[in-house]
C-alpha cells in the first residue's frame, strides 16, 4: 500500500491545512522560547538517558520514570515494539493508521488485518476476540482510532486487554490523540494491571509540534521495555525535543483548556458538514471522518484547503475524508469553502 499522510504541503499549493490534527491553538510561546534556548546547546550531544526530560514526563503523569521510554515521534517507538517482541503473527484493526502496518510488515512475519464496521463507528466489536488467539503475539490498536476518532471505552479495553494477556499477546495502545478527547479515557492510570500492554503516546499533536520529532512509551513490564528500548539508536533525541519536551510537560492547563475547545469547534464543525449534505462520523478527537460523493479532496486542493483523502486507508473506501478541527474562523472558512463547492451545481 502507498505510504500517505497526511502534511503533504510541500508538493501542493496549500494556504489552508485541514489534513493535519494538531492543537488549533498552535505551539505554546513557553515551547517556542524552549525550541531558541536549545540552538545554545548544538555544540553538544543530547542527554544520552534524557534524565530531565524522564523526570518531567514522569511528573505530568504520575508513573515511575522506569516505565518511560523516549523515541524520534511515535512512530520510531511502534517500529521499536515491533522489533522488539517480534511476533510471529500481528493483529492490526482497520482502517488505522499506516504506522501499525509499516511497523508490522518491517519484521516480515504475519500481519492480519481485522476489519472494523462502520456501523459500531470504525471501533472494535465482539468479533475481535475470536481473532486474538494462542500463537498472536501482538496487537496495534488506537484510542481514540485514526482516522474513525472515535472512542473505545474503558470496560471493553479492560477485557480486550485480560484477553489479550490470557493469550500471551503484547498490545500497543496507540494514545497519540487522547489529550483532546473529554473524560480522560486514557489506560495509563491502569498501567500496572496489564504487564502486556505498551502505550504509545507523543508531545506531536497536543503541542503542535510535528517538526520537533519527541514521543513516549509508557509500561509497567521492564522486560518488554528493555526490548523495545534495545531497538532504538543512541542520542535519538535531539537537544531541541529534550528541552521542548521538559516545557511540555508542565502545560497541563494547555491540555485542559484544549480538550474544552476541540469539542465545542468539533460540534460546530460537524453540524455545518451535515449541513452541506456531508456524512460525519461522530468521534471525539481533533478530526473528523467524513463520507461525501464530491471530490472533496481535489475540489479544496484547488482553492488551497488541503484534507486527508482516506481512500488509501484499508478498510475504506474512494469518498471518505479525515478533517481537522481548527480554529473558528478556519472552520468557518472550510465550511463556506465546501458550501461553494457542494451547491455551485
Amino acid at each position: 500500500m502507498e505510504r500517505i499522510h497526511g502534511g503533504d504541503i510541500y508538493r501542493n499549493q496549500v494556504s489552508v491545512d485541514f489534513s493535519v490534527n494538531v492543537n488549533p491553538f498552535g505551539i505554546p510561546e513557553a515551547v517556542k522560547d524552549a525550541l531558541h534556548s536549545a540552538v545554545e546547546y548544538c555544540g553538544r550531544y543530547p542527554d544520552i538517558a534524557g534524565e530531565r526530560l524522564k523526570k518531567a514526563v514522569s511528573g505530568m503523569l504520575e508513573v515511575p520514570e522506569e516505565y518511560l521510554l523516549f523515541g524520534n515521534g511515535a512512530s520510531e517507538l511502534l517500529m521499536a515494539c515491533a522489533h522488539g517482541i517480534r511476533p510471529e503473527r500481528t493483529v492490526v484493526p482497520v482502517p488505522s493508521f499506516y504506522g501499525y502496518e509499516h511497523a508490522a510488515g518491517a519484521i516480515g512475519k504475519e500481519t492480519v488485518y481485522f476489519k472494523m464496521r462502520e456501523e459500531n463507528g470504525f471501533r472494535p466489536g465482539e468479533d475481535l476476540f475470536p481473532v486474538l488467539t494462542q500463537g498472536t503475539g501482538l496487537l496495534f490498536l488506537a484510542n481514540p482510532g485514526n482516522p474513525s476518532g472515535t472512542v473505545i471505552g474503558r470496560e471493553y479495553m479492560r477485557r480486550l486487554l485480560s484477553h489479550c494477556r490470557d493469550k500471551g499477546i503484547c498490545v500497543v495502545l496507540d494514545e497519540c490523540f487522547i489529550e483532546f478527547c473529554e473524560g480522560n479515557p486514557s489506560m495509563i492510570d491502569e498501567i500496572e494491571d496489564y504487564e502486556n500492554l505498551l502505550i504509545v503516546r507523543a508531545f506531536t499533536k497536543i503541542f503542535a509540534i510535528p517538526g520537533v520529532r519527541i514521543g513516549y512509551l509508557v509500561c509497567s513490564n521492564r522486560h518488554l521495555l528493555s526490548k523495545a528500548a534495545g531497538q532504538l539508536p543512541e542520542w535519538n533525541l535531539s537537544v531541541f525535543a529534550q528541552e521542548a519536551g521538559c516545557v511540555c510537560a508542565a502545560q497541563k492547563g494547555l491540555i485542559d483548556r484544549t480538550a474544552e475547545y476541540v469539542a465545542d469547534e468539533r460540534r460546530f464543525l460537524a453540524d455545518g458538514l451535515r449541513k452541506s449534505g456531508i456524512c460525519v462520523v461522530s468521534g471525539e478527537a481533533d478530526f473528523l471522518l467524513v463520507y461525501s460523493k464530491e471530490d472533496l479532496y481535489g475540489k479544496l486542493l484547488e482553492k488551497g484547503v488541503l484534507v486527508r483523502d482516506c481512500e488509501n486507508f484499508r478498510g475504506l473506501s474512494k469518498g471518505f475524508y479525515r478533517i481537522a478541527v481548527k480554529n473558528r474562523k478556519e472552520n468557518e472558512m472550510l465550511l463556506n469553502t465546501i458550501g461553494e463547492i457542494t451547491w455551485k451545481d
